[in-house]
């Protein structure tokens, strides 16, 4: 059984995820319906896990109801190695770097040995492994990072403040690979820790940076009043603060306003949405002509090609396929975006081709990300969607056969095809 199978649509948990979401949207189940066009009987039916799967439109509308990611309802790419365990002894090891125990010892200054640069390339380099899907790798390396972090904030009164922007940034890591995990309380908590040592740094962009994780984290939970209103209360803040003139703070207020718009979209303001997004990529256009600041790795991925390829997810996520694969058409991707944003692309694409019915299209689309990102995908559980629905075809595409294969999908196997059920 692989791991695609155990955190895909085709299990239990889309019942149990669909009844959380819906309750913490504070909806019933008539009214879900209403705001999907989904049927009140299919919602029942997955919830009480009578059924354990549906077709992806049915998905996409379930999602729009609820005013979430897709990918929040199936579930993300694991955290965890197909072998791991959700809250296995490395994830407890990063809950524990987070909300250390209760009357602990206090951090120790660093030996002679501690190098506060190396500290920030161990960091830098754990921010490139998460945008990579490498969660083992970084929930691997994370404790011991955000020891080294406390014990840099009781350094020599110079290097304190560089001590408590690390803390930051390595808290602020751990967070988002809770969310990954499923676990947003805890990704909040250890959030808004990193928002209290950002303040005792001397660097003014980390705060807002990690509101916009915040923000994030936020959207993930279905409170998409509060994500848009801290985003930009934010973005506000770093623009009358005068951040904006070099590309660091242009790059934050950027990342902020995309968040923004995200959340007005899925508050189904599409105006408003349009609006933010076609204000940052004006802006976005500015940053190559500032003057560059700290390593790119530690700093919001905003550029030309990362708000195109924001606007193509929000046009396939709400139902405008066409406009999607018009805006992905010929696009150009720049140097500096991470590997995630390319394979969100390639997936997006697959999906506004699979919308419109084109089965070709997605193929070529699956098959470059097959190419660019093979493990990612075979753990990604709406690739995964993607092609079980594809293969559900009575005449599949040229070039179908190896993805499902590759996927476990070919002969009622791997993700539950054998069902047979669906809208």
């Amino acid at each position: 059984m692989t791991a695609a199978y155990r955190d895909g649509v085709a299990n239990d948990d889309l019942g149990r995820t669909l009844r959380r979401l819906r309750r913490l949207a504070s909806l019933t189940q008539e009214e879900l319906a209403e705001r999907s066009g989904v049927s009140v009987d299919v919602i029942r039916q997955l919830e009480q896990r009578r059924k354990h799967s549906a077709r992806l439109p049915t998905l996409h509308a379930l999602a729009n109801g609820l005013g979430v990611e897709l990918t929040t309802l199936l579930g993300d790419p694991p955290a965890v190695s197909s072998t791991g365990e959700n809250d296995g002894p490395r994830f407890v090891a990063v809950r524990r770097a987070v909300m250390p125990a209760l009357w602990g010892p206090e951090p120790e200054p660093p030996g002679p040995d501690f190098s506060l640069p190396g500290l920030r390339d161990q960091i830098a380099d754990g921010w490139t492994q998460y945008h990579a899907a490498e969660f083992d790798t970084v929930m691997k390396a994370l404790p011991d990072m955000i020891s080294d972090a406390h014990a840099a904030t009781v350094s020599a009164d110079d290097d304190r403040r560089a001590g408590f922007a690390a803390l930051a940034k390595a808290l602020q890591l751990a967070g988002h690979v809770a969310v990954r995990m499923g676990k947003t309380d805890l990704a909040l908590i250890g959030l808004e820790r990193a928002i209290d040592a950002a303040g005792r740094s001397s660097d003014p962009l980390l705060r807002p940076m990690i509101v916009n994780s915040v923000a994030w984290t936020y959207q993930r939970q279905g409170r998409l009043g509060d994500a848009l209103s801290i985003a930009l209360h934010a973005a506000g803040d770093t623009k009358d603060g005068g951040h904006t003139a070099t590309a660091d703070g242009l790059k934050v207020w950027g990342a902020l306003t995309m968040s923004a718009a995200t959340s007005a979209a899925r508050s189904n303001d599409y105006e408003r949405a349009a609006a933010l997004m076609a204000h940052a990529e004006k802006e976005a256009a500015r940053v190559a002509h500032l003057p560059q600041g700290s390593d790119s790795r530690m700093v919001s991925v905003f550029s030309p090609s990362s708000v195109r390829i924001e606007r193509v997810r929000l046009a396939v996520q709400y139902g405008r396929p066409e406009d999607a694969l018009t805006l992905a058409k010929g696009m150009r991707l720049a140097k500096d975006v991470p590997p995630s944003w390319r394979t969100w692309l390639l997936l997006d694409v697959a999906r506004a081709h699979t919308d419109l019915g084109d089965a070709t299209g997605a193929v070529r689309a699956l098959e470059s990300l097959r190419r660019v990102a093979p493990t990612w995908m075979q753990h990604h559980t709406l690739a995964v969607a993607i092609v079980r629905d594809l293969w559900a075809l009575p005449k599949h595409p040229a070039g179908l056969r190896p993805l499902a294969e590759f996927l476990g999908i070919e002969n009622g196997t791997g993700v539950g095809i054998g069902t047979g059920i669906g809208e």
